[in-house]
C-alpha cells in the first residue's frame, strides 16, 4: 500500500471517535466518515511505518444494518455519524470504542473494575439544549444558507431545516433567521455573511439555547461590526470595508435610502428580525433575543460585546430537583435528560462508596457547578474551580438560587488555584474539558492523596491517558461505565470510580470449582462483544448487537429500554436469521445467561 493509491475493503469496526478500519487485500487502512460493515472505495493519503490512512471516496455497498435516516441531511451534514443504524447497535460501537481505549490502563485492575453496560439517552431526538449554527452558502456564491458545516468542508454549509437532534422550535427559528436575512438580500440590502477567508462580511452565527423542563428559549445573533447597509448598488459587488475607522459605519446613501422597511440602519434591522422572531408559533417561550458583536478572525462563537434586544440575557433549567440560571455562553450539558442522568450516576458511585457528609469535596472544571450543587446538601462543604468567569459568577447565583450556602467557586485555572486552596480535599471530583487533566495538575491531585476521586470524561481517550497515570500512582478503578449522552454522534461519556490502593480491603486469592455452582444469580452474563467473539470464533460468522438483543429478549433475558425498538413509525428492523439465533443461544447458554 502507498501514498495515492486506491482501495476497497469492509469495515471491520470503528475506533475513537470516528476511525473506520477497512480491511483489503493490500492490508488496513484508517478511514474516517465510515460506517462499519460498509464497503467502501478509499484513496490513501498517509503511509508511515506501516500505518496507513485513506479519504473516504465512495461507499460501494451499505452495512447490512443500515436503513433510511429519519433526517434528509445525514450523509452531507457533518453532525452525526450513525443516524443510520439502529440505536442500539450505535451503543454497541460506542461502548467497544470505550472498553478497546480504557483496556490497557485497566488490564491490572481485572480484580476491582466493574466495568458496566452503556447507558442510552433517556431522549434520543431533540435532546439538544444548544446549538449554534453559522451562515454561509451551500455552493460557491450560491443562495444564503444558515446550518450546520458540510461534511468534510470548512466553508460549505448546510440549511439543516430537518435536523432531527433539536426539537420544532429550534427549526422554526433557523428558518425564520434564514429567510429573514434572504429577503433582505433579495430586497438589495448589502447584508452578507461573514467569509472566514477574507474575514470581511456581516452574518457570522446563530445560537439557539432552550431547557427541556422550562422551555425557556435564548436567541442570539452573532455578527461582527461590519454592518455596511445601504444597497448591493449602493455599496458595490466589492466593496471592502476600510480598517482605518471606518468599520461599523454606513455610507451616506444608506443612512437615508430607507429601504426594507427602514433597513437602511442596523438597529432598524435588528428590530426587524426580533418582531419575526416573537411572531413565531413555538412549544417553548423565547425570553431573551440578543446581539452579539465578534470580530475575532478565527472561526469560532464568542463576544467582544452583547446587547439585548428583547427580554432577558439567560434562561432557567432544572435538573435533579434543583435550578439553574444559565446565560448564552455558560458551560451546561446539551442534553439536559441525558445530565441528570449522568449526575445520578455520579452520585450513586459516591454514595455507594463513600459518604461525603462532614467531608469538604473538590469539584474541578466546574462549569456552573452543576455537579457541586448535586453533592452540597450530603457534604460539609463544596469548592468548584472554573476557569471560565462568567460561570464561576452563574454557579454563584445559582447556588443562592438553590439555597445552598455550603458551596465556594473560584474563577482560575484549576493549575494554579490549586496552589491557593487552604482547605484540603477529603473527595475530589474531575469533569475537565476534552484534553483532560494538565500533566502538572494532575499530579498536585494526585499527591492530595484522597481516598476517592471520580472522574467524569467527555473524551475517552483523554481518560484512558489520564488513568494510567493514577493507576501507576497507586490508585485503583472501583466502577467504570460510558454514558451516551450525544446520541447518533461520536460522542460519549465516562464516569469512572478511583479508589486509594491502600483503603481497600486485602484481597485473599481462593481456589474453587465452577462445575457445582448454581449460576442462576449471573443473569447478565457476557457483553455484546463477548458474544459476537464467541459466535465469530465457533461458527465463524458474524452477529450484530441487534440480533444478540433479540434473541435475548426471547429467552427472557432483559434488555435496555431502547433496544430494539424502530425510531420511524415505518422502519423495517432486519430480524435474526434462524442460524444465527441458534448460533446466539448457544452462547447465551456458555456464558451461563440461560
Amino acid at each position: 500500500m502507498k501514498k495515492g493509491q486506491v482501495i476497497e475493503g469492509v469495515v471491520e469496526r470503528i475506533d475513537f471517535p470516528n476511525k473506520g478500519i477497512v480491511v483489503c487485500e493490500e492490508g488496513v487502512c484508517t478511514v474516517k466518515n465510515a460506517l462499519p460493515g460498509q464497503k467502501v472505495r478509499a484513496s490513501v493519503n498517509k503511509a508511515r511505518n506501516g500505518r496507513y490512512e485513506g479519504r473516504l471516496l465512495e461507499v460501494l455497498a451499505p452495512a447490512p444494518l443500515e436503513q433510511e435516516a429519519p433526517c434528509p441531511h445525514f450523509g452531507s451534514c457533518g453532525g452525526c455519524t450513525y443516524l443510520s443504524f439502529p440505536y442500539e447497535e450505535s451503543l454497541a460501537i460506542k461502548e467497544g470504542q470505550v472498553r478497546r481505549l480504557l483496556a490497557p490502563a485497566l488490564a491490572s485492575q481485572e480484580e476491582t473494575c466493574q466495568f458496566e453496560e452503556i447507558k442510552a439517552s433517556p431522549a434520543v431526538f431533540g435532546y439538544r439544549n444548544k446549538m449554534e449554527f453559522t451562515f454561509g452558502d451551500e455552493v460557491k456564491d450560491g443562495p444564503l444558507a444558515l446550518g450546520m458545516h458540510r461534511r468534510g468542508s470548512f466553508y460549505d454549509i448546510v440549511s439543516v431545516t430537518g435536523c432531527r437532534i433539536v426539537d420544532e422550535d429550534y427549526r422554526k427559528i433557523l428558518s425564520c433567521v434564514r429567510d429573514y436575512f434572504a429577503d433582505l438580500q433579495e430586497q438589495g440590502v448589502a447584508v452578507s455573511f461573514y467569509h472566514r477567508l477574507r474575514h470581511t462580511g456581516y452574518l457570522r452565527h446563530l445560537v439557539v439555547r432552550k431547557a427541556a423542563k422550562t422551555g425557556e428559549i435564548l436567541a442570539a445573533l452573532v455578527t461582527t461590526t461590519q454592518w455596511v447597509g445601504g444597497t448591493d448598488r449602493d455599496a458595490g459587488e466589492g466593496r471592502q470595508i476600510e480598517k482605518d475607522g471606518m468599520r461599523g459605519q454606513k455610507t451616506a446613501e444608506a443612512q437615508g435610502s430607507g429601504i426594507s422597511g427602514g433597513c437602511g440602519n442596523e438597529q432598524d434591522m435588528l428590530d426587524g428580525l426580533k418582531e419575526r422572531l416573537l411572531a413565531l408559533s413555538l412549544d417553548g417561550e423565547i425570553v431573551g433575543i440578543l446581539h452579539v458583536k465578534n470580530d475575532s478572525p478565527a472561526d469560532v462563537v464568542q463576544s467582544d460585546e452583547t446587547e439585548i434586544l428583547y427580554g432577558r440575557d439567560h434562561f432557567f433549567e432544572e435538573l435533579l430537583g434543583l435550578t439553574f440560571r444559565v446565560s448564552l455562553f455558560s458551560f451546561f450539558q446539551t442534553n439536559s435528560l441525558g445530565a441528570e442522568l449522568l449526575y445520578q450516576t455520579a452520585r450513586e458511585y459516591l454514595s455507594h462508596s463513600v459518604s461525603v457528609q462532614d467531608k469538604i469535596v473538590y469539584d474541578l472544571y466546574s462549569g456552573t457547578g452543576t455537579i457541586a450543587q448535586m453533592l452540597a446538601p450530603a457534604a460539609k462543604k463544596v469548592i468548584g474551580v472554573e476557569i471560565v468567569e462568567e460561570a464561576v459568577l452563574a454557579a454563584r447565583e445559582n447556588a443562592a438560587l438553590n439555597g445552598l450556602h455550603n458551596c465556594e467557586f473560584i474563577a482560575g485555572d484549576v493549575l494554579k488555584v490549586l496552589d491557593e486552596i487552604t482547605e484540603k480535599p477529603d473527595v475530589i471530583v474531575l469533569d475537565p474539558p476534552r484534553d483532560g487533566v494538565h500533566p502538572k495538575a494532575l499530579k498536585k491531585i494526585i499527591d492530595y492523596g484522597v481516598d476517592y476521586i471520580l472522574y467524569i470524561s467527555c473524551k475517552a481517550s483523554s481518560l484512558a491517558r489520564d488513568l494510567s497515570v493514577f493507576i501507576e500512582r497507586g490508585y485503583e478503578a472501583l466502577r467504570c461505565v460510558p454514558i451516551d449522552q450525544f446520541p447518533w454522534t461520536t460522542g460519549v461519556e465516562t464516569v469512572v470510580l478511583l479508589s486509594k490502593g491502600e483503603i481497600q480491603s486485602k484481597k485473599i486469592r481462593v481456589d474453587f470449582s465452577l462445575e457445582d455452582m448454581d449460576m442462576s444469580g449471573f443473569r447478565k452474563g457476557a457483553t455484546y462483544e463477548e458474544i459476537k467473539d464467541y459466535v465469530l470464533k465457533k461458527f465463524g460468522v458474524k452477529v450484530s448487537s441487534l440480533y444478540i438483543s433479540q434473541v435475548k429478549r426471547k429467552c427472557g433475558i432483559e434488555v435496555g429500554q431502547n433496544y430494539n425498538l424502530s425510531k420511524k413509525e415505518d422502519a423495517k428492523v432486519p430480524q435474526c436469521p434462524p442460524e444465527k439465533e441458534e448460533a446466539i443461544r448457544e452462547a447465551l447458554e456458555h456464558f451461563g445467561m440461560v
